[in-house]
């Protein structure tokens, strides 16, 4: 039976929608044609009345008015309960995505040089070299992995734990809180289902980095952490607050967004097998193949916006105060700005995806994410002889940040 308009809009405050991309995509296609700002108040009240934003121009006028449409005081869709206590008592963590300009502007600046291209293409050389290392323990593992936890999750996860100069015992604990973070939702990820669990989580990421925040500024040294640690603000020092969350969100976002892309990637090759051969048979296609694969996955499912005043848009009247929901997936598969959305393309050029947001907004680490991407595949495709699905592959269920947690496979290497 199809899906109703009251359907399709319940997508986005249901986890386990996201680990059902059929059932995912097929509501935002109908929202895209029938109501593309659509306002959605839960008859249960666990959620706060919103708009989702489901076409592409709408997504990116939104990102690109960010005076009119601003982060707090709700930057991504939770229970009303959390809402509520976070009106009460502040977030949290206070991080890039928590926050709007002149603190936005301000917190980015703090980091935004290590972010620029000539600083990334340093580490051209440490990538391939990891990129190396995991696929040669590809070769080691007799034919058979889950390449969405022995090599996706743990490529990325060592380039951005390296980068703050975390040491790497530590990095085990660190991809076990960001699953916790990221899979409240999941049952097989999360610490507990009751909300004190996530409490217990971001607590546990503010023990760790405080040490750490401590030691830089006791001992700084040249990795990330210390540039974070020692930032300054017109002249001040970052806030406690504003140090432990500008750590969270890059040990976190940093790494499991680009793991989901790689896993997601990856099995976008093994389904298209066409689409492999031509990367196989044309390496020059790796830059328009990690764009593909970024738009394909999209591992941010969305983010919240609020109006500072009445703003019409699509022929629906946004009150101030109001909050809209940016669906990045739904922008993605939009088929009036991508020819045959649904179709995995590594040649597709122009790629006008949104995946990493635009705008004031748009993502720090967009660069090394395709550079961490182009690695892999400029390693793995030319060893990789033969490579099928050897199991069901799984998603997790979330309704901010996800991706693949398994892509059990079968292959040979050369």
């Amino acid at each position: 039976m199809p899906l109703t308009i009251d359907q399709a809009i319940k997508v986005f405050t249901d986890p386990s929608a996201y680990a059902d991309e059929a059932r995912f995509f097929e509501a935002c296609a109908l929202l895209r044609k029938e109501a593309p700002i659509h306002r959605y108040e839960d008859p249960t009240g666990e959620f706060n009345p919103f708009y989702a934003i489901t076409r592409h121009a709408d997504v990116l006028e939104i990102e690109l008015h960010n005076s009119q449409f601003i982060n707090e005081p709700r930057p991504v869709l939770g229970p009303a309960s959390g809402d509520r206590r976070n009106a009460e008592n502040g977030h949290m963590l206070r991080t890039l995505i928590h926050v709007d300009d002149p603190e936005h502007r301000d917190l980015r600046g703090v980091t935004s040089d290590w972010f620029l291209p000539k600083s990334l293409q340093k580490l051209d050389a440490r990538l391939a070299d990891l990129a190396k290392r995991y696929v040669d323990k590809m070769a080691s593992m007799n034919g058979t992995c889950d390449f969405a936890q022995d090599i996706a999750m743990q490529l990325p996860l060592n380039v951005i734990l390296d980068i703050l100069g975390l040491p790497e015992s530590d990095y085990p604990r660190m991809l076990k809180l960001t699953q916790e973070l990221f899979g409240a939702s999941d049952e097989e990820l999360s610490r507990g289902s009751d909300p004190e669990a996530l409490i217990e989580v971001i607590n546990d990421f503010f023990a760790y980095f405080t040490k750490i925040t401590e030691d830089r500024r006791a001992n700084p040294t040249d990795d990330l952490a210390s540039v974070v640690a020692n930032g300054r603000i017109n002249g001040e020092e970052l806030t406690m607050m504003q140090t432990i969350s500008y750590y969270v969100i890059a040990a976190t976002a940093g790494h499991d967004t680009t793991a989901s892309a790689i896993a997601g990637g990856l099995q976008a090759l093994i389904e298209n097998p066409d689409q492999l051969e031509l990367l196989r048979n044309d390496p020059s296609l790796v830059a328009t193949a990690a764009d593909e694969i970024i738009r394909w996955v999209t591992p941010v499912k969305h983010f919240m916006r609020t109006a500072t005043e009445d703003y019409t848009i699509g022929g629906v009247t946004i009150k101030k105060g109001e909050s809209v929901l940016l669906s990045y997936p739904s922008a993605n598969r939009d088929e009036t700005v991508f020819e045959n959305p649904n179709t995995f393309d590594i040649t597709r050029s122009p790629n006008k995806h949104l995946a990493f947001g635009f705008g004031v907004h748009y993502c720090l680490g967009a660069m090394l994410a395709r550079m961490e991407i182009k690695a892999i595949l400029t390693e793995l495709i030319p060893r990789l002889k033969s490579v099928q699905l050897a199991g069901e592959p799984s998603l997790m269920k979330t309704t901010f940040v996800g991706g693949l947690k398994h892509l059990p496979i079968t292959y040979e290497l050369v």
